[in-house]
C-alpha cells in the first residue's frame, strides 16, 4: 500500500470518493444589481421628511409657557391674594387661555367669579374686578331640595326667576269670591351668585342669588314659608 493517505469525501448525501483531492471552492457569482437613481432620491426625500417631522415634533413638546396656577381654595367672590396663587411652566394648547405668569400682579386684588381649585389654570373669566354683589342689590340665600334643582348645572351670573307659589295644601284664592285665583304668580327677578354642591345625606343645595334691594326681603320671606321655587331665565339676547 502507499504511504499517502487517501482523502475520504465526507460530505453529506455524497459517496465517498477515494484517492481524490478537493480543490478550493469557488464562491458563487453574485449579479450586480443596477441602481436605480429614482428609488435612491425617493429614499433619502423620505429619510429627510421623517427628520422634520421628528425636529417639529421636538419643538412643540420643548415649548412652554409660564402661566399662573391656584395653589389655594379660592370661594367665589372672594378677593385673590398672591398667595393664593403660583406659577408654572407648561406645554399650552393655544386653545387654552390662561393667565401669563408676567400678569399675576394684575389679577392680585380681583375677585373670584367661579369657585377656584387648587392645582388648576387661572383663566383670565374667572376673575372680576366687580363685586359679585353690585350697589343696589341684596343677596338670598335659597335651599333647593333634589326634585327643585335643575339639571342644567347653575352657574355664577346666570338669570333666574324667584317664583311665589301657594303652599303645600293650599291654592291661590280671590277673598271677596273664594275662587281661585286666575293671576299669574308672582315673580322676582334674579342672578347666581354662587351655588353650593348638595349636602350629605339631604341632597339640599343652597343657591346664593343676588334680587334687587327692594324685593331681597319678600324672597327671603317666600324662602323661609317653602314658597319659593327657582326658574332658570333664557340667556341675554335669546
Amino acid at each position: 500500500m502507499s504511504k499517502t493517505q487517501e482523502r475520504v469525501d465526507t460530505t453529506p448525501n455524497s459517496v465517498p470518493q477515494q484517492g481524490r483531492t478537493a480543490g478550493p471552492v469557488a464562491p458563487p457569482r453574485v449579479s450586480a444589481r443596477r441602481r436605480r437613481p429614482g428609488v435612491i432620491a425617493l429614499s433619502l426625500a423620505l429619510i429627510a421628511a421623517g427628520g422634520a417631522g421628528v425636529a417639529v415634533l421636538l419643538l412643540q413638546v420643548g415649548h412652554r409657557t409660564d402661566v399662573v396656577t391656584v395653589v389655594r381654595d379660592v370661594q367665589v367672590g372672594q378677593v385673590l391674594a398672591e398667595d393664593d396663587l403660583g406659577k408654572a411652566s407648561v406645554a399650552l394648547d393655544p386653545a387654552v387661555k390662561a393667565v401669563r405668569a408676567d400678569g399675576l400682579k394684575s389679577v392680585v386684588g380681583k375677585r373670584a367669579a367661579v369657585e377656584l381649585k387648587p392645582g388648576s389654570l387661572l383663566a383670565p373669566s374667572q376673575v372680576t374686578k366687580d363685586n359679585l354683589v353690585k350697589a343696589g342689590e341684596q343677596l338670598v340665600p335659597i335651599g333647593l331640595e333634589p326634585k327643585q334643582i335643575p339639571a342644567t348645572a347653575l352657574v355664577p351670573g346666570q338669570r333666574v326667576e324667584l317664583v311665589h307659589v301657594p303652599a303645600q295644601g293650599t291654592a291661590d284664592t280671590d277673598t271677596s269670591t273664594g275662587k281661585t285665583s286666575d293671576t299669574a304668580p308672582q315673580t322676582i327677578d334674579g342672578r347666581v351668585v354662587k351655588a353650593s354642591g348638595a349636602a350629605p345625606g339631604t341632597g339640599i343645595v343652597v343657591v346664593d342669588v343676588a334680587t334687587s334691594a327692594s324685593d331681597g326681603a319678600t324672597a327671603a320671606a317666600w324662602e323661609a314659608a317653602g314658597t319659593l321655587r327657582l326658574v332658570l331665565s333664557a340667556p341675554d339676547g335669546s
